[in-house]
């Protein structure tokens, strides 16, 4: 499971002293907690590493919109600091599918479900968020399935 090899790659960073990402792997830890309480009182996700996963795309979209925002400002040393929170983010983060298997899905997802305009969007994106939810980028899948639906 994912959540326990978070904690395992927490344990062998604070052997080997590395503070930096032993920080980030605690900060992984306490957000899937905060999750973990949230899902008590609404609906969770059926598989815990579908948890785990939306918790660390959430993080990762975090870091990547502070990178542009203090690169921007002239950040430098800040935009370094949240690429380097930003790779470890990612090290537990399943392969996304590229922009060519992203249309392929939604083509799929289209004929299946007989969608032909805009209005049918939101059955598009239901049914790819369902089945591609954790490997998806779904700011990019909502701009090709809208481009798809014109």
């Amino acid at each position: 499971m994912l959540r326990d090899d978070i904690k395992t790659a927490t344990i062998t960073s604070m052997k080997a002293g590395d503070k930096d990402r032993t920080a980030t792997l605690r900060l992984i830890g306490a957000k899937i907690k905060d999750r973990d309480i949230e899902a008590r009182t609404g609906k969770a996700p059926e598989n815990d590493d579908d948890l785990v996963i939306e918790v660390l795309q959430k993080m990762a979209k975090q870091r990547r919109e502070s990178i542009t925002m203090y690169e921007d400002g002239g950040r430098q040393e800040l935009a370094d600091q949240e690429k380097a929170e930003l790779a470890v983010i990612e090290e537990f983060l399943p392969a996304m599918l590229d922009e060519a298997a992203t249309k392929a899905a939604i083509e799929a997802i289209k004929a299946e479900v007989g969608a032909e305009s805009i209005k049918d969007m939101g059955r598009v994106m239901g049914e790819l968020k369902k089945r591609h939810g954790t490997e998806l980028d779904m700011g990019l899948a909502s701009g090709l399935v809208k481009a798809s639906l014109s």
